[in-house]
């Protein structure tokens, strides 16, 4: 599972930076370019929920093949277009929309098969360790090889993915799975019910609940900041695109070194500390940025801010995973899903207007400002957090 998670990463990393490439080679709309943006976020928001009802009611295994299978064909079909020449920006857009589509079906049922696999007492080092392909692999690696193998030809990294989606397809298909504990094969499926369990078991158990207020709320401050991060280089710290580029490689690099200390810090640091201090650290993120015009003061906080990321996120999943009982993983992943992306659209929103009207450092002090409000708010309510569900 390791070894297929790395690789469909590296995929994703690939086409994370081919994607807006190619639109943008098939057309200089502005308003084009801007949906090669859009197919990525939209479905997580959209299907998120109803992924997650499929991944507890049938099994996981077989939905990340079946995801999997289905996002292979398309990006067959979209090199099978640019080969012969007759792939068009519509084409390209709903090939896009269709692989994040299934994407998100993939995302859902694999994130359920970690705590099928591991024991609660290792999903800190489990979870670390996938996330290490993540940073390695999908952000800091796939970016960079995706765009340069476009580089050499249109097809290329898109032939890339397919061959890595292929790969995890293989690779899944080994793994052996005990049954996720859903003794309902003689109920008639109700989506509209499975739903309300899951946000029901969310609302009331106490340490997820506060998990996905916290990730709602910080998202509407993260991407009111985040969303302007490419002009807030440019004009507040007078660097140019290769900075910009710079910074964010920067930030992959402060979630390696997450990834060394963490197993270190959480036989020392209770969960919910971790949740405490990692909050205060991106509150103080947001307020250093808002101040500094220094790209070497700018690129220390970076550093910070991705171990923080690395750190907080991997906590996250695993009190999640810990918690939840094994047929509500599906659904439950979900919310936190919806939660996660509704907060960065409406986020980016506010954080646009900010900086039209205000300039560019508006949106960090709303950041600051709302993060620190909802640290005092959520301050005893983390505690809840604990290594034990």
């Amino acid at each position: 599972m390791l070894a297929s998670s790395w690789l469909t990463n590296l995929g994703d990393g690939v086409a994370a930076a081919a994607g807006p490439l190619l639109i943008a080679t098939l057309t200089r709309d502005p308003l084009m370019i801007s949906l090669s943006a859009l197919v990525g976020w939209a479905p997580p928001l959209l299907f998120s929920l109803y992924a997650g009802v499929l991944s507890d009611r049938y099994n996981r295994r077989r939905i990340v093949l079946v995801a999997n299978v289905v996002r292979a064909v398309v990006l067959a079909a979209l090199v099978a277009l640019m080969v012969t020449g007759t792939v068009t920006v519509a084409t390209a857009l709903a090939a896009l929309t269709l692989r994040s589509i299934a994407e998100v079906f993939a995302d859902n049922a694999t994130a359920t098969l970690t705590p099928m696999m591991v024991g609660k007492d290792d999903l800190v080092i489990a979870n670390a360790r996938l996330g290490t392909g993540f940073i390695t692999l999908n952000q800091l690696a796939g970016p960079p090889i995706g765009a340069a193998l476009f580089g050499l030809g249109l097809t290329w990294p898109f032939a890339g993915q397919l061959l890595l989606v292929v790969a995890g397809i293989v690779l899944v298909s080994r793994i052996t799975l005990p049954p996720h504990g859903r003794q309902a094969d003689d109920v008639r499926p109700n989506t509209v019910r499975e739903l309300i369990a899951g946000f029901s078991w969310t609302i009331q158990h106490a340490a997820v609940r506060t998990l996905a207020l916290t990730i709602l709320i910080f998202n509407f401050t993260f991407g009111a900041a985040w969303s302007v991060l490419v002009l807030y280089t440019q004009e507040q710290l007078g660097l140019g695109a290769l900075g910009f580029g710079l910074m964010t490689t920067i930030g992959g690099i402060g979630g390696l070194i997450g990834t060394g200390l963490y197993g270190a810090i959480t036989r020392k640091v209770s969960l919910g500390a971790l949740m405490r201090i990692g909050l205060i650290i991106e509150t103080f993120t947001h307020l250093g940025l808002a101040l500094t015009h220094s790209p070497w003061v700018a690129g220390g906080i970076f550093l910070v801010f991705g171990a923080h990321a690395f750190i907080w996120g991997t906590t996250s999943v695993t009190v999640r995973q810990r918690a939840v009982p094994r047929e509500l993983q599906g659904r439950v992943g979900s919310v936190n899903t919806v939660c996660v992306y509704a907060g960065l659209v409406v986020g980016s929103l506010i954080g646009g207007v900010l900086a039209t009207r205000l300039g560019v450092a508006a949106p960090f002090w709303f950041a600051f400002a709302g993060s620190a409000v909802f640290v005092v708010l959520l301050w005893r309510q983390l505690m809840l957090i604990a290594h034990d569900d």
